[in-house]
Formats: structure tokens, C-alpha cells, sequence
């Protein structure tokens, strides 16, 4: 947006910007002197939310995003319908069961009723506040209009809308209602009501809406408590039916036990195989030739051998037996007696062959009975190993099922102890919840500043607003073209200069050239100067001389322009044509414009009068077209001529709206100009003129013509 060109259309209007606000003003001046005075009145609502002392459980972590929701949720309850309608219950029973103290003076409908239909009226809207009922239209369907009256008396639910201020401070814990009325009585009645109204109804549907919801949470809770038990008991007795208590456990015993009688096992054939070698030893020995064993003798043993005879069969009876303890003594004391038997036989055959031969026997004898021994557990060790084995594969297909009823019954409980969780929570909020309390009651008070200053400020400051509102329309509107820039931008082209509206008394060139005192003259000379500058420089540069001086419309003031740089350039001393419409002018001796010559009449004699600075010939020929009079070889004939005569030919072509005429002229002239009038649109229409103009060969720019200085 051009601020200059902005600034300049408020300079304009200058007096709009201060006529409209003066009368706004004066306007609101009377208007507001018999305003009645206001009276406010606030109360507070203690919620407890952030007000620790209020809180059961202190030590609670406050969610501050919770709490702002709340806030907000109450804050609406104020404003909804429902409440408002209660409070205009209240004000309507209280103006009509107490007359002589009502808030407002009675309408025209309630002062129309009787004493007891007013008291049916009390009656029935006391009914509706009873049953919590909203206000409606249709509620003028009864015996009584109570909407419309309602409504009468000022009580409806739109007059609250702006007098009723409900906010929360932030951080704070309290709720402010404020209304302001033209009776304070009135301002404390109606924050001490919705005060209390909004308490008692938030209240109730808090009680109400928590033990509905506790309600719903027993039951789920009972119900996932049932089917927890089902699927613990089922599990139990699955692990009664089949004896196992633990499988984890019981299976990790089993195998432990397994493990345990494995080594035993190992151990027992380990032993075996190592008394079997110790045996085929012995038997080498004594099938050998040693000396010491040879010389034994056989009957030096006899009662040995007896003894060893009785533990063989002692082992087998112990074995078929079961290892009954009592065959377990006898082969113990029978092992007892060979030992001490074959002690006595070294100690009394020190040196007797025979006795080491004895020897060998008998640990040979012993090594027999232990690898019998051995064998014997290595049995009941295997028997044991196949019973384990048997009661560790029977719990294997028990394991996927036990596993499934477990997760089952665990998965309830877990969900059971959620649903707990969730019942207890609430019995917690309800115990524990929002206890709301009038902290502050509203109070009849003073009276408010008079806001008459402010009504005054707002009405000039909004007529000023709207004043420049109107302004900056009219601006953005206003397609006309002022300024030399504005021109450059809608034309896509030069402009060369321009020349200020000249105002007062019609004079000629020669008395506005001279003129010192009228300052318009003074900036036309200097403008006409310069325009005068750029053309000449243009001119100069291929030794032009003919030059064309056209504009869009008839009326721009190209005309003058043509006889003002007429008489500027004889000023700089050179010989000018002009060759132009009449502008009739006063003759004077040296520098004057003189008309009696015609084009028409020097394009057939080839003849001209020349004066001394400035010829001026007449090209006035009733609009008729120039090649319908000579043809182009005989007029470029007559400008050769005129070449030679004059140092600068200006022709006043007819405007571009008279194109064919325009355009037979432009033939000749070597350069143009273009003159347009400020103060004036470029229409659709004249974009065509404009492109036609600008696509000329000989084109040097735009003159911005009576613009306002």
C-alpha cells in the first residue's frame, strides 16, 4: 500500500476526520447524562481443589490439568440455562410475594393481574423450580404466559448475559460470581442465589453421578470376583484329582531323586568292576608259581571254607529276602567270623606258605561278598531308578494344563484385585471429594464509577476508527491515478514530467510565463522547464524535429500544453511551428502565437508566413482525414518543407479515442508525447490506446497533466 498516496487522501478529508468525531462525541455527551447508576456485588465459591487445608488426604499430589478442567466444568454449570432459569424463579417469587420490596417495578402484564392470579402464578413457578424444570416457550401454553412474563419483568435469561461476570484467577481456589445492576439489593440477591443454587445442584449431581458409578464398579467388582474363585477352584481340585499339589516343586524332587540314585548307581558298578579285577588278580595268583602260596595246605582252611559257605548262602537268602535286617545281621556276623578266622590262620602261619594262600582266599572271599553286596543294591538301585522315572513321566502331560488353569487364575485375580482397586478409589472420592462453600457473600454496595468518560473516549476513538475505516475503503477503491508514479505503474512506461493545475482567471501563456506573484504559475513555469529539458534532450539525439503531442481522451489539456512548450522553447531562442486547434490568444510583438494561418491551406500552396520566434498554423479541418485530402508523398512533401523552415515543429494531434484521425498523423512526427490528466481512472478501454501509443516507435513518455499541488 502507498502511505504517501494514503496520508494524502486523509489530508483530503481532513475535515471529515474531525467533524464526524466532534459530533459522536456530542451526541454521546447527551445521551449518557441521565444514565442510572450501577451497583456491583460478588461472591466467592470455595472449591477445595488447591486449598490444602481443605483437602482430607494432604499429602495428595495435585494434577493441575484435572483441576483446570473442573474449574472450567463448574464455571459453565454457572452459566448454563438450567441455573439461570432458577435464578430468574427466584427473583420473579421474590418481586411478587414481597411488593413493597421488589427489585423492579412491575410490567404492564404482572401490574395487569389480580392479587390471586399472582399468587397462582407464584404458585406454579414455584412448582417448575421444584421439579428443577427449564423456561421455555411452550410455557406460555398454560393457563399463565410464564415465558413472557418472565421475560416482562427483565429476568429472562438474556438479561443476565453481560451483568453477569463468573472468572477464576489463576492459581486460585475460589470462584468469582459479580453482577452489576441498578439496585444493589438486586446485585447481592442474585450472586448470593446462584451462589447457593449452583452449590446445591453440583452438588447433588456429584452424589448422584458418584454412587451410580460406585454401584457399577460393586458390580463388576462382585463379577470378576466370581469368576476368579471359579477358575482358582478349578485349578485346586484339578491338582486334588491328580495328587499333585506343586508340580514345580514335586517334579523338581523327582528329579533330584533321580539324579541322586543315578550316582548311587555309578557308584555301585564302579565298585563292582573294581572288586571283579581285584578277584581275577587273586585268582592269578594263586593258579601261579610263588613260593609262598604253594606251600599251603588245604586242610589248615577247612573251617574257613565252611564259613564262607554259610555267607554265600546268608547273601542269597539276604537278597531273595528283600534285605530283611535280620538276614542283614547274620551275613554281618558271618563276615565277622571269616575275618577273625583269617587273622588267626596269618598269625599262627607267619611263615607258612599256606597262610599267605589263605590270605589271598580270603580277601578273595571278601571281595566276592561285596561285589554280591554291590549287585544286590545295584538292583534295588534300578528298581527305585524305574519307579522315579515312572512317576516323573506321569507328571509331564499335567504340566501344559496345570500351566493354562494357572495363567487363567492369575490373570482373574489380577483383574479382580483392578476392579478392587477401582471400587475402593471411589468409596475414597466420595468420602474424600469436593465440598463446596460460599466463601464470601455478595454485599449491597456503592455505587460504580460513572463510566460517562469512557462512553465519550469510546465514541470519538470508534468515529475516528471508523472515519479512517472509510478512508482507507475509499482509498483502496479509488482506481484514479495522481502522481507520477501511480501513472509509470498503469501505463507499464515513462513518464518525462509533469504539470500542475493552473486555477483563477483564463490568461495567456505569455502572462503566466511572466507572472511572479501566483505561486501555481511559478510551479508550472519551472515544471514546464523541465518537461521542456527532457524533450529537447530527446530531440538532440537523432536530430529530431517534428514532435506529436497526443492524449487518451479530449479534455486532458494537451492542447495548452502543446502552445505552453510552444512558447518555452521560443524562450530558449529557437524558430517554432505550432501546428494546432485554435486556442485563441492575445498577440503581442514578439514571443505572441499567432492563428490566421491554415495547414490545410500550406499543404496546397506550400506556402508559409513565418513570424519571428513562434508560427502558428491551424489544423482545424471538421475531423476529415488527412490522406483523404492529399496523399502521403505530397504531405511528407509539405514537412520536408516545414523541416527547413523551423527548428521545432509541435503538432496538437487529436487524442487516441479518435484513432483513425491519430494514428494519419503520428505518420509524420518523429517523436511523441503523451498527455494524461490527473485525477482520472485507466478503464479496459483504454488499455488498448495506452499499448497502441507505447508500441510507437518515435514514443518518449507520459506528461501528468493538472495535478493538485
Amino acid at each position: 500500500m502507498d502511505i504517501k498516496s494514503f496520508l494524502k487522501v486523509i489530508r483530503r478529508y481532513l475535515w471529515l476526520l474531525i467533524l464526524v468525531p466532534v459530533v459522536a462525541v456530542t451526541i454521546t455527551y447527551f445521551m449518557v447524562q441521565n444514565l442510572p447508576k450501577q451497583y456491583s456485588s460478588e461472591s466467592q465459591i470455595a472449591t477445595g481443589l488447591l486449598d490444602p487445608t481443605k483437602k482430607v488426604i494432604t499429602n495428595e499430589n495435585t494434577d493441575f490439568f484435572l483441576v483446570s478442567q473442573q474449574f472450567s466444568n463448574m464455571m459453565e454449570k454457572l452459566k448454563s440455562k438450567k441455573l439461570v432459569n432458577i435464578l430468574s424463579y427466584n427473583l420473579v417469587i421474590h418481586d411478587l410475594e414481597n411488593p413493597g420490596k421488589s427489585f423492579k417495578k412491575y410490567s404492564e402484564q404482572i401490574e395487569a393481574l389480580r392479587p390471586a392470579n399472582r399468587l397462582q402464578i407464584v404458585s406454579l413457578i414455584k412448582e417448575k423450580l421444584a421439579n428443577r424444570e427449564i423456561l421455555t416457550v411452550a410455557d406460555n401454553k398454560g393457563s399463565y404466559k410464564l415465558y413472557d412474563l418472565v421475560e416482562s419483568m427483565g429476568y429472562g435469561e438474556g438479561a443476565f448475559g453481560k451483568s453477569l461476570d463468573i472468572t477464576h484467577t489463576d492459581n486460585s481456589d475460589a470462584i468469582s460470581i459479580k453482577f452489576t445492576s441498578a439496585n444493589p439489593d438486586l446485585s447481592a440477591y442474585v450472586v448470593n442465589t446462584l451462589a447457593t443454587e449452583f452449590i446445591s445442584s453440583y452438588s447433588t449431581d456429584m452424589n448422584f453421578n458418584q454412587n451410580n458409578s460406585l454401584a457399577r464398579l460393586d458390580s463388576l467388582r462382585k463379577a470378576k470376583e466370581i469368576v476368579m474363585n471359579q477358575k482358582n477352584a478349578a485349578l485346586s481340585d484339578f491338582k486334588n484329582k491328580k495328587g499333585i499339589l506343586n508340580l514345580a516343586t514335586q517334579s523338581t524332587d523327582v528329579s533330584g531323586q533321580i539324579s541322586n540314585y543315578e550316582t548311587q548307581r555309578a557308584d555301585a558298578v564302579r565298585t563292582i568292576n573294581m572288586d571283579e579285577a581285584a578277584v581275577r588278580t587273586i585268582m592269578t595268583k594263586l593258579g601261579g608259581g610263588d613260593a609262598y602260596l604253594n606251600g599251603s595246605s588245604r586242610a589248615d582252611n577247612a573251617e574257613l571254607i565252611n564259613l564262607q559257605r554259610q555267607l554265600k548262602i546268608a547273601n542269597g537268602t539276604l537278597v531273595d529276602n528283600g534285605f530283611r535286617p535280620a538276614d542283614q545281621r547274620r551275613v554281618d556276623s558271618l563276615t565277622r567270623l571269616i575275618s577273625a578266622k583269617s587273622i588267626q590262620n596269618n598269625d599262627d602261619n607267619i611263615i607258612d606258605p599256606k597262610a599267605s594262600k589263605a590270605t589271598l582266599i580270603a580277601q578273595k572271599t571278601n571281595f566276592d561278598i561285596e561285589i554280591q553286596q554291590k549287585k544286590s543294591t545295584l538292583n534295588g538301585i534300578q528298581s527305585q531308578l524305574n519307579s522315579l522315572r515312572a512317576k516323573y513321566n506321569a507328571m509331564v502331560p499335567y504340566d501344559a494344563d496345570i500351566t493354562s488353569m494357572q495363567r487363567d487364575a492369575d490373570f482373574a485375580t489380577t483383574d479382580y484385585q483392578a476392579s478392587l482397586n477401582m471400587y475402593n478409589q471411589a468409596k475414597t472420592d466420595i468420602n474424600t471429594g469436593i465440598h463446596l462453600t460460599i466463601d464470601q457473600y455478595g454485599l449491597p454496595g456503592g455505587p460504580e464509577p460513572s463510566k460517562r468518560n469512557l462512553f465519550l473516549a469510546g465514541a470519538g476513538i470508534g468515529s475516528i476508527v471508523l472515519c479512517m475505516g472509510f478512508l482507507f475503503v475509499v482509498f483502496i477503491a479509488d482506481n484514479s491515478i495522481n502522481d507520477v508514479r501511480n501513472l509509470e505503474k498503469a501505463t507499464k512506461s515513462k513518464t518525462i514530467g509533469a504539470l500542475n493545475l493552473i486555477t483563477g482567471k483564463e490568461k495567456t501563456i505569455r502572462e503566466i510565463w511572466e507572472d511572479a506573484e501566483d505561486k501555481t504559475y511559478e510551479v508550472y513555469r519551472d515544471l514546464l522547464r523541465s518537461l521542456r529539458f527532457e524533450i529537447s534532450n530527446k530531440l538532440d539525439e537523432d536530430d529530431s524535429k517534428i514532435l506529436g503531442i497526443t492524449s487518451l481522451v479530449n479534455g486532458e489539456g494537451k492542447t495548452l500544453i502543446a502552445y505552453s512548450l510552444a512558447y518555452a522553447f521560443a524562450m530558449t531562442g529557437k524558430k517554432i511551428l505550432l501546428i494546432a486547434d485554435e486556442f485563441p490568444m492575445v498577440k503581442s510583438e514578439n514571443t505572441d502565437l499567432i492563428t490566421s494561418q491554415n495547414f490545410q491551406t500550406f499543404l496546397v500552396k506550400k506556402e508559409i508566413q513565418t513570424e519571428d520566434l513562434i508560427t502558428v498554423m491551424n489544423k482545424n479541418m471538421a475531423q476529415n482525414s488527412l490522406l483523404e485530402i492529399h496523399n502521403i508523398k505530397s504531405l511528407k512533401v509539405g514537412f520536408e518543407v516545414l523541416r527547413k523552415e523551423f527548428d521545432i515543429i509541435i503538432i496538437d494531434i487529436n487524442s487516441l479515442h479518435n484513432m483513425n484521425i491519430a494514428k494519419e498523423w503520428l505518420l509524420f512526427t518523429e517523436k511523441n508525447i503523451a498527455v494524461f490528466e490527473a485525477g482520472r481512472a485507466i478503464n479496459e478501454n483504454d488499455l488498448t490506446f495506452v499499448k497502441y501509443i507505447k508500441e510507437q516507435p518515435g514514443f518518449i513518455g507520459w506528461i501528468l497533466n493538472k495535478f493538485k499541488v
